[in-house]
């Protein structure tokens, strides 16, 4: 038998394909066929029923507590993204002392700030929050450019090294999301018991962290 993907023989893209993460969740759906196999369970001793009805409040209890660590993942991004901007924005203050800034920086500092603690995240809301981070950076990269004496200022130059430990620091928090998100994505889909407890309750799946288009743009973009 031959290969069912030959990449030998094609078909090929030459022109290549972008990546993107689809913003969609889909809800835990189960049919009549689950309905009837716990019909059976009961129907042929109770304690086969009796099993079952614990195997489901069992997976009801991991889903909720792998629901909790979803919030908890979402919490570090958030937290370090609150202290890169912080931290941009007193880089941003003391650039302002020494060169005019353009009003639309601080106006994104105050947005970002705005956008702190407003309760539950996902990874829509976190990589709307990154991009308002991105766009501070390059606002203040730009003032690093048009103004090469700024570099010699220390407390500046501080700023901006912490900037890029928690650069790292994010992309990190970001891997752990994302893992969290794929085991809720495979768990909620796996039958008999996680999935029509997930459907039960009306789960759905869960939106991966994936960055701005502005980002991918820039990744793109020839820096030397």
């Amino acid at each position: 038998m031959a290969n069912l993907l030959d990449e030998e023989t094609g078909p090929v893209r030459e022109e290549g394909r972008d990546v993107n993460v689809i913003a969609k969740q889909l809800p835990v759906e189960v049919g009549v066929g689950s309905t009837i196999f716990e019909v059976i369970l009961w129907c042929l001793a109770i304690l086969p029923g009796l099993i079952f009805l614990l195997m489901k409040i069992k997976a009801g209890t991991y889903l909720r507590q792998l629901e909790q660590k979803l919030q908890h993942d979402a919490s570090q991004i958030d937290n370090y993204l609150e202290q890169r901007v912080v931290i941009l924005s007193n880089a941003a203050k003391l650039m302002d002392k020494a060169v005019a800034l353009d009003k639309d920086t601080f106006t994104a500092i105050a947005q970002a700030r705005s956008g702190r603690g407003t309760g539950r995240k996902d990874g829509d809301v976190l990589s709307q929050e990154y991009a308002q981070a991105d766009v501070i950076e390059a606002k203040l990269n730009m003032a690093f450019e048009n103004y090469p004496d700024l570099k010699a200022h220390q407390e500046i130059a501080d700023a901006m090294q912490q900037n890029s430990y928690l650069q790292k620091e994010i992309t990190a928090a970001r891997e752990q999301y994302n893992d969290t998100v794929r085991t809720w994505n495979q768990e909620i889909q796996v039958w008999p018991t996680k999935m029509i407890v997930a459907a039960k309750n009306k789960y759905t799946t869960r939106i991966p962290f994936s960055t701005s288009k502005e980002v991918k743009k820039q990744a793109r973009e020839v820096f030397f």
